[in-house]
């Protein structure tokens, strides 16, 4: 791979948790750190303020457990894809934006939020969702039953409209059912994943 490293020999390089997507932290490599991560398979860096390579985890066994490296367009930029042993930042967060370094699956996360709330705080009179768990694991499951079969119906219309309005219904019920019975989506991605291997 082809590396643009600036005038002091270094090119910056963000580190990605490869599972979770979340950028973790930024370092900066010489040719050695590089060819150190290469093969070593963690994460490795010239530290600045050292002067001298600095494996991550070195000291504190937080290792970056080496996926991935790829180049930007320019080939001055690498994204390197990891797998991190423990907290990332030297303060013990994940990240060293103090972020927490789960999984999220954008607005579906966001909405698993809105119904956790919901099922909490909200008044069933109210709530449509908290009226759901009020009435029952089973009133739940039988919506999602109904929703399953009206998106297996609109399959076999012609009216994508109404496929998508009932695709959207079953995996708002289920991610209700999910909550109902203890669980996230990040818990159904890890038997895929596993399934996956």
């Amino acid at each position: 791979m082809e590396i643009k490293y600036n005038n002091d020999g270094l090119v910056p390089a963000i580190i990605q948790d490869a599972t979770t997507k979340n950028v973790l932290m930024l370092g900066y490599m010489n040719e050695e750190a590089y060819q150190k991560t290469l093969e070593s398979k963690k994460v490795t860096f010239f530290s600045r303020s050292k002067q001298r390579l600095w494996t991550k985890g070195e000291e504190s066994g937080h290792f970056l457990n080496l996926v991935d490296i790829k180049n930007d367009c320019d080939k001055d930029t690498l994204l390197i894809q990891a797998n991190p042993v423990g907290p990332t930042c030297h303060t013990g967060s994940d990240t060293c934006w103090n972020e927490d370094n789960s999984q999220s699956f954008g607005f579906l996360s966001q909405l698993e939020e809105v119904i956790k709330n919901r099922k909490e705080n909200a008044d069933s009179e109210t709530s449509y969702v908290a009226s759901l768990f009020k009435k029952g694991i089973n009133k739940i499951a039988q919506k999602v039953g109904e929703e399953a079969v009206e998106v297996v119906i609109e399959a076999k219309d012609n009216n994508d409209d109404l496929f998508l309005e009932e695709s959207a219904d079953l995996l708002f019920h289920y991610l209700i059912l999910l909550q109902a019975k203890g669980y996230t989506l990040e818990d159904i991605t890890k038997v895929l994943q596993k399934r996956h291997k």
